[in-house]
Formats: structure tokens, C-alpha cells, sequence
């Protein structure tokens, strides 16, 4: 029997490698990929997951071409409108402002590459946000916790008092899909 290939996240999230540790998986290698992550023009939020899941994994594995790589993307988007992380306060606010008292669209995909292949697998999750006041949306910006993250806010955090309902799944609105990870992970012969 052949040694277990080493597993490579490619990304530095640290949300992700808690994910992974809720069950059992301790990446060997964290190498986070440096792509161009723009969308394409008229790219529909969960191709665009997708395409970024695929690109990440296949950057990081032509420097780990022995390994099983483990990426992930997650979009965020309101009609067909991307929300991607903000770049500064202000346009964190001008996101919560616009998923205030709405339901919004988590598209988190997934991607598996090997030497042999890249799979992946795209999860919708559909998030519910209570209409928020001006004093809330300027406390959680105050917080920081909006930095990094897609849509500007973190289900995991501050906002998650936010959040009143979601359909789907909650660790794909936290950046990975845990059922869909394990079976990737298993379609390449990768075990626990």
C-alpha cells in the first residue's frame, strides 16, 4: 500500500483550517494561491466560485505536484450583483446597507486537484439579514470583522446576530462545505 499523499490547503483562511479540524483533516502544507481573482464580464456568481476554486487549486498544486490540493472559493451575491470583499469601511457599510433586511445568495465552491484531475463541487446557501440600523452597521464596521470577507461580514462573528434565517449550508457560508470536502477528498483515494 502507497504512502497517503500529503494534503495541501491552498488557502490561509483560518476559518477553513477550523472547518477542517471539526473533522479530523490537518492539512500538511497551507500554501495559499495568488491568483487574479477579478470576475470575468457578465460571470455569474457561482461560475465565478467555481472558476476561482479550480485556478487556486491548480496554481498550488504545479508547486506540490505529489499532493492532493484543497481549495475553496466563496461569493457572495445579491440578484446578480457580486459582493466581494470590501476594500475599504466604506464600502463594507455600503454592503450591509444593501443585504439590510434582505435575503442574499452564498456561493461557496470547492476543488479537489491531484496529478490526475481537478473536481469540484458548487454549494448555494441562501441568507436571510435582518434589517439593520445605522448604529449596527457602524459598530460591526468599527469591529474590523468585515475585513477579508466576502459580502463584507463574517457568519461566524459579531454578525452573526445578524443573520435570521439560512437555507443551506452554514459551514459552506463560512468558506467550505463540509460534506462535499469529504467526498472530493475521498474521490481521489485521500482518507482521514
Amino acid at each position: 500500500m502507497s504512502p497517503r499523499p500529503d494534503l495541501v490547503l491552498a488557502s490561509a483562511s483560518p476559518r477553513r483550517i477550523e472547518l477542517l479540524a471539526l473533522i479530523g483533516i490537518t492539512p500538511v502544507h497551507i500554501d495559499p494561491a495568488d491568483i487574479d481573482e477579478t470576475p470575468l464580464k457578465a460571470e455569474e456568481p457561482p461560475r465565478l466560485a467555481v472558476r476561482l476554486a479550480r485556478a487556486k487549486a491548480q496554481a498550488v498544486l504545479a508547486r506540490h505536484p505529489d499532493a492532493v490540493v484543497l481549495s475553496a472559493d466563496t461569493v457572495v451575491a445579491v440578484g446578480r450583483r457580486l459582493l466581494e470583499k470590501p476594500a475599504d469601511a466604506a464600502e463594507a457599510e455600503r454592503f450591509l446597507r444593501l443585504l439590510s433586511g434582505r435575503n442574499h445568495r452564498v456561493f461557496t465552491a470547492v476543488a479537489v486537484a491531484t496529478a490526475a484531475r481537478v473536481t469540484h463541487r458548487c454549494v448555494e446557501t441562501r441568507v436571510t439579514i435582518k434589517r439593520l440600523s445605522e448604529p449596527e452597521i457602524a459598530a460591526y464596521v468599527a469591529g474590523g470583522d468585515w475585513r477579508g470577507k466576502a459580502g463584507g461580514y463574517g457568519i461566524q462573528g459579531p454578525a452573526a446576530a445578524f443573520v435570521t434565517r439560512i437555507v443551506g449550508s452554514h459551514p459552506a457560508v463560512m468558506g467550505l462545505p463540509l460534506p462535499e470536502t469529504v467526498n472530493l477528498l475521498a474521490g481521489t483515494g485521500w482518507r482521514r
